[in-house]
């Protein structure tokens, strides 16, 4: 389980959904989901890090 966890985080893994509140025949809330999970390296810098 460990090592196909790593493998996916290495490549990096797409999670996308959608989310609809209906009410009646009614959309009252629509959201969409999307996500990037990936491993870091932590030998290269930051693009969030300060100069």
């Amino acid at each position: 389980m460990v090592d196909l966890l790593d493998r996916l985080l290495a490549g990096g893994v797409v999670l996308a959904g959608d989310l609809t509140l209906r009410i009646a025949d009614v959309d009252l809330v629509r959201v969409d989901l999307n996500a990037l999970i990936s491993s870091i390296d932590a030998r290269l810098p930051s693009p969030f890090e300060e100069a």
